[in-house]
């Protein structure tokens, strides 16, 4: 099950470690790079590495190991208790530094375990079989066709070929270790020096720490707060401030079904969404290299911004099946790349347009350079708003004209005539409060079912969508005590709700496509529930807000990871792992329920200067 996963990072790349000890998905060079491991979307003959206990033949014995995360960090941390010892396995990817590498220490803890370890590395998402190159006894170089690298399997003890596989068995005794390690190097055909895997985990440990350290938040239940910062942290990819809407590409949204979608690019309106959670937690350093990110992604595209990127600012994401992957159980097709990034999606630019003018508010010393993107946004939208578009759900069915995004061209423009007004740059004034004002009243309008006292999905429709929850947060839109956001929230609440607690996102049609033009279901998008709890808390009902909200965390996995959906009938998530809009959902939650409960000035600072700002 998805759950049985833990999410390692560098920051860079990322891999996910099953709780049997088998890292069964590994893009080690950046997010978006060809996995090297991929038995989470096949079998073992697609590639993983396991380092466990060697078990005896009855199942009944084999340990359960107990998982946790070291402090508040992404190392890794699994126990296993055997019948003659205990070990710990450490799993990290090390942070900074030339060689993307993965390394894996165990420790002996009581008495002494068999150990095995198996690396099978298949590139290409499984369709490359490598050919090996013993250096030594304990270097094994991997061949990268195509790659320009070469992948190095080191160890700490002597290690085995047998094929393409790379293994070794041993015994671990109390106070003794063993580490092994996974390193790409461009163009080196000799090994790295011999690795210090002290030093690595406690270079590790500290990076995390540091970052930990600058959490400005101090309201309740601060570790799962910061462990909700730690997973947006991990699919930052730091070499340019992008951020991914999850490491994964794939994992069903129903399993069996076909809504399986590759989320290792940036996404504009996600990566804005989760800068404005680091950001009101003190993070403002993530916030602005995000935004100079997304100013030289978009500038690849002028004329009209694409509304996702490559981490590195590259606009080719063609779609494509790899069909000699079978799908997580069973649900194909598998993907890579993704056909949304050419949609039009017009709440992109609000929610944008909304999470800079937050940064701006913070630094003011960057006001005038945010204040022109803003200004860029405005712009650039005015041609396009009045059209129908497919909207942050990235529908594959025909364009309508969706409430939602119709808000959030509202508060692009709200946000431009709050940017000039400043005196941050400069714009047509008057034409832009016009048209703001203009959307406002036809949003109210026609995107408004007075009978029912909600807005609805579209415009001339009766469905109800979870996103008008988000539409109804928009600040400055409509007041929380108004009667429509009320009616919104609770026609939401007992329309998409249901008896697990959870809020669906729209109703799907089985068999028959959708609004959203897909056959089949899915289960329940998490972000609603968090949306939910948020807007609860915003009209006043703190103590229903939290309810909900603390549903939402029994949901995590043993680490406190959440995906991207949650099916209540089979108990399991589904959807990529972990899901940026998950963690940033109970983060927001979170903090507009401290405010609402008076601690608002205890949970939200968006006045602390970067790191390294000037006094």
């Amino acid at each position: 099950m998805i759950e049985e996963y833990a999410l390692i990072g560098d920051q860079r790349g990322s891999a996910l470690v099953r709780r049997n000890g088998s890292i069964d998905w590994l893009c080690l060079r950046r997010f978006d790079s060809d996995a090297v491991h991929a038995r989470l979307l096949g079998t073992s003959e697609h590639g993983f590495w396991q380092l466990a206990p060697t078990h005896p033949a009855d199942a009944s014995s084999v340990p359960v190991p107990v998982r946790r995360y070291a402090g508040d960090s992404m190392v890794l941390e699994t126990e296993w208790v055997t019948g003659t010892g205990t070990v710990k396995i450490t799993d990290f990817m090390v942070p900074g530094g030339e060689a993307p590498q993965v390394v894996r220490i165990a420790t002996g803890v009581q008495g002494e375990v068999s150990m095995r370890t198996l690396l099978r590395a298949r590139p290409g998402y499984g369709r490359v079989v490598p050919r090996l190159d013993r250096a030594d006894e304990r270097h094994v170089a991997i061949d990268l066709p195509e790659d320009g690298g070469r992948l190095w399997a080191d160890a700490t003890i002597p290690l085995q070929t047998a094929g393409s596989d790379i293994h070794a068995t041993f015994t671990i005794t109390e106070g003794e270790t063993a580490a092994f390690s996974l390193a790409w190097r461009e163009g080196i055909d000799t090994p790295a020096p011999k690795p210090a895997p002290d030093a690595l985990l406690k270079h590790t440990l500290d990076h995390w720490a540091a970052w930990t350290d600058r959490c400005t938040y101090t309201g309740p239940d601060r570790d799962d707060i910061v462990r909700s910062l730690l997973a947006l942290a991990a699919l930052i990819y730091a070499p340019t401030g992008a951020i991914v809407a999850a490491p994964t590409t794939s994992l069903p949204e129903e399993i069996g079904g076909v809504r399986n979608w590759d989320y290792r690019y940036a996404w504009l309106r996600d990566g804005a969404l989760a800068v404005a959670a680091l950001a009101r937690c003190g993070y403002l350093d993530e916030a602005l290299a995000w935004t100079d990110w997304a100013v030289r992604a978009c500038a690849g595209t002028p004329g009209r911004r694409q509304i996702m990127y490559q981490v590195d600012g590259g606009a080719d994401l063609r779609e494509e099946e790899l069909p000699h992957l079978p799908g997580y159980e069973g649900s194909a097709p598998v993907r890579i790349g993704n056909g949304a990034a050419g949609q039009l999606q017009i709440d992109v630019y609000g929610e944008v347009a909304d999470t800079l003018y937050e940064v701006a508010l913070a630094v003011p010393d960057e006001a005038s350079r945010i204040g022109a993107v803003i200004v860029e946004l405005a712009t650039e939208l005015e041609p396009l708003w009045s059209e129908p578009d497919m909207g942050i759900w990235e529908i594959r069915g025909p364009r309508r004209h969706l409430t939602h995004s119709k808000v959030m061209a509202w508060l692009t423009f709200d946000r431009a005539v709050q940017v000039v007004e400043h005196g941050w740059a400069t714009g047509p004034l008057e034409r832009w409060r016009a048209l703001a004002e203009t959307i406002h009243r036809e949003v109210c309008e026609k995107g408004y079912d007075s009978e029912r006292n909600t807005f609805v999905q579209y415009y001339g429709g009766a469905a109800l969508d979870a996103s008008l929850l988000h539409a109804m947060l928009a600040d400055g839109f409509l007041p929380a005590d108004d009667k429509r956001v009320i009616g919104t929230v609770e026609a939401i609440q007992r329309d998409l709700g249901t008896g697990s607690g959870l809020v669906l996102r729209y109703r799907t049609e089985g068999e028959h496509a959708g609004i959203d033009g897909l056959p089949g279901d899915e289960a329940h998008f998490l972000i609603c529930t968090g949306w939910l709890a948020e807007a609860l808390a915003r009209i006043g009902r703190a103590d229903e807000a939290q309810a909900v909200l603390d549903h939402l965390l029994s949901l995590r996995n043993d680490v406190g990871l959440l995906a991207e959906e949650y099916d209540p009938h089979a108990r399991r998530q589904l959807g990529n792992v972990p899901q940026a809009f998950s963690h940033l959902a109970h983060v927001g939650a979170a903090l507009e329920i401290g405010s609402a409960s008076g601690g608002g000035e205890h949970t939200v600072v968006l006045d602390a200067e970067p790191a390294g700002a000037a006094s």
